[in-house]
């Protein structure tokens, strides 16, 4: 599977931005898929989630309300709306997938989001 993220940038505090991952690969609607993200100095997160089908997500704390995590199998796309950003969702997000939300082992290069206080 081949992922390519796109949609990040910078914004200022309590904007939003959407993510957009293109995969490919026919292995794609089958996965598990999620975003994960990584600040300088700090480790990665997994911030959301979604099953194959897109029936069920799951949402770091730091971002449930906030973001929305969702998939086109159609399109072999996902994506994740985020609003009410804030300066600490500043990070490089990856787009990743696999067999499961444990075991998400295939990644994207990563898009920086920068939110400006």
């Amino acid at each position: 599977v081949q992922l390519v993220e796109s949609g990040g940038g910078l914004v200022q505090a309590g904007g939003s931005l959407r993510l957009s991952c293109a995969g490919s690969g026919i292995t794609f609607k089958i996965n598990s898929m999620g975003w994960y993200r990584q600040a300088p100095g700090k480790q990665r997160e997994l911030v959301a989630a979604i099953t194959s089908g897109g029936s069920s997500t799951k949402y770091a704390d730091s971002v449930k309300g906030r973001f929305t995590i969702s998939r086109d199998n159609a399109k072999k796309m996902m994506y994740l709306q985020m609003n009410s950003l804030k300066p600490e969702d500043t990070a490089v997000y990856y787009c990743t997938s696999g067999s499961s939300w444990q075991q998400l082992d295939h990644w994207g290069q990563g898009t920086q989001v920068t939110v400006s206080s």
